[in-house]
């Protein structure tokens, strides 16, 4: 790999960056942690780790598909992948920050379907990015099942 191409996918990383920055800078805190939870919800050390590798993984899926077409020749697939991110960065904030579990679940709804939007955009250029998207959307349909129950346990403890 050549410097210009690792300084480039380092380009990819930022936009993952910030992204990720939204989770820790509107962190699970006392309110989160007093919410009543399934059975099935995951310990809080998970989440860090899974975030990271997704978001590694959504930057090479990026990448990619810039490797294989270039801005000019994807830049509708990448469009959609930066309104993917930006849609994942608020998730933090309308959930964590605003306490709003409704209109964050609505908000996931969203992502999720810029998730299968960037998939689909991504397929043509490279099956790889599109395939390393799948655990994203796997984790975010998760996510959303998560963020529904928790909604629906908790309605009076946090405005809708």
């Amino acid at each position: 790999m050549q410097f210009d191409e690792i300084l480039t996918f380092v380009g990819f990383m930022l936009p993952c960056v910030l992204a990720a920055s939204s989770g820790a800078f509107f962190r699970p805190e006392s309110w989160y942690r007093s919410l009543s939870k399934p059975r099935w919800n995951p310990p809080d050390w998970l989440f860090p780790p899974a975030w990271t590798v997704l978001f590694v993984m959504i930057a090479v899926a990026g990448w990619l598909v810039w490797r294989a077409a270039g801005l000019a020749g994807a830049a509708g697939a990448l469009t959609i992948w930066l309104v993917s991110l930006a849609l994942n960065g608020a998730w933090s904030w309308l959930f964590f920050g605003r306490k709003r579990m409704g209109w964050a679940f609505a908000e996931l709804v969203l992502l999720w379907l810029s998730i299968v939007a960037t998939i689909l955009a991504f397929a043509p250029h490279s099956a790889t990015a599109a395939w390393l998207l799948v655990p994203y959307l796997a984790w975010v349909t998760f996510a959303g099942a998560l963020n529904f129950t928790l909604w629906r346990l908790n309605r009076d403890r946090a405005p809708a």
